[in-house]
């Protein structure tokens, strides 16, 4: 046999050893727990689930052959503690949690069974870990951005529409990064003499009646931070941002792709996909106290070409040249 014939070879069969070693024991495959924000039937949490399976099958472990995954779906930041439990109560052997939300509830469900996170930001300031570079518990992951962020968000949306002179930054008062993504926000808005607006959002109605007092006057925008009421809400957000014609940026080019104007954020799919590696080496024997917390590979801009026509806004040359997509 040809050298690199059995090398290929050998390698495949390494990839498959998992699958092998359980089919012959006979032994209860072990479980992996994820909590995702949103909707089961929402395409969103789907594709997150998608790649993240696609990733794990990459390092040998596919889902009813020699691991099983028992997902579960936050639509409503009230049940969080009710899923975090019910997962732990199956005894997986890790469990990713996406969001600060579904984190903080399983925090507080379990102090020993491994949770990998993602989409938190500033997990330190939130308790979760000890350090970045050394956990130092049962938690680690990726966390999606830094607090700068909030400047960003508003700098692109300015560049955008030149002309706004009033933004709001929607977020989560029971999240703990809202406090840092305002000051950033806060700091770069009276840098450029935009007045800044932080709205607590805790309902729909919250929504409805906050946007709804902004000016449609073309000189008012939106901020959309990070946060679970941006999944849930994620159309009636772009809805009222388009009924009443607000330059809007967004943390998630999902809400771009449904019409939304503007997105800055981490490639969200691609997390799903790179979790897939910690969840591999905790099932191999590594503990998350030993696991430092991976920042993302991608941050990608993205534009509805459309949704700038239909506001009469021009893509200027910043914007055009930068963009990793443009949606016409």
């Amino acid at each position: 046999m040809h050298r690199r014939r059995f090398i290929a070879l050998g390698s495949q069969m390494v990839a498959w050893l998992p699958f092998a070693a359980n089919a012959q024991s006979g032994r209860p495959l072990p479980r992996i727990g994820v909590a995702l924000s949103g909707r089961a039937s929402d395409p969103q949490p789907q594709e997150q689930a998608a790649a993240f399976q696609a990733g794990l099958e990459a390092l040998g472990w596919k889902d009813g052959a020699n691991v099983q995954i028992e997902y579960r779906w936050l639509d409503d930041p009230a049940h969080a503690n009710e899923l975090a439990k019910e997962l732990v109560g199956l005894s997986p052997a890790v469990i990713l949690a996406g969001g600060t939300i579904n984190t903080t509830a399983l925090q507080q469900a379990t102090k020993t069974i491994p949770i990998v996170f993602l989409n938190v930001t500033d997990p330190v300031a939130g308790g979760f870990v000890a350090s970045l570079a050394r956990p130092g518990g049962n938690i680690t992951g990726i966390t999606p951005f830094e607090y700068e962020i909030g400047g960003k968000w508003l700098q692109l949306l300015k560049e955008m529409a030149p002309g706004l002179k009033r933004v709001a930054l929607l977020g989560d008062p029971g999240n703990h990064n809202f406090k840092g993504f305002r000051k950033s926000f806060e700091d770069y808005a009276n840098k450029i003499a935009v007045d800044p607006v932080s709205v607590a959002v805790r309902s729909a109605d919250d929504l409805e009646r906050e946007i709804g007092a902004l000016s449609d006057d073309g000189r008012s925008g939106l901020v959309v931070s990070a946060a679970t009421f941006s999944i849930t809400y994620r159309d009636l957000i772009v809805s009222l941002a388009a009924k009443r014609k607000l330059p809007a940026i967004y943390w998630n080019r999902v809400s771009v792709a449904r019409g939304g104007l503007m997105s800055y954020g981490p490639d969200i799919v691609g997390l799903f996909r790179q979790s897939a590696t910690y969840i591999d080496r905790i099932l191999k024997g590594a503990k998350p106290e030993d696991l430092a917390v991976q920042t993302p590979v991608k941050i990608e801009l993205i534009v509805n070409g459309a949704t700038a026509k239909a506001m009469g806004l021009a893509i200027p040359f910043s914007i055009l040249s930068s963009a990793d997509q443009i949606i016409e």
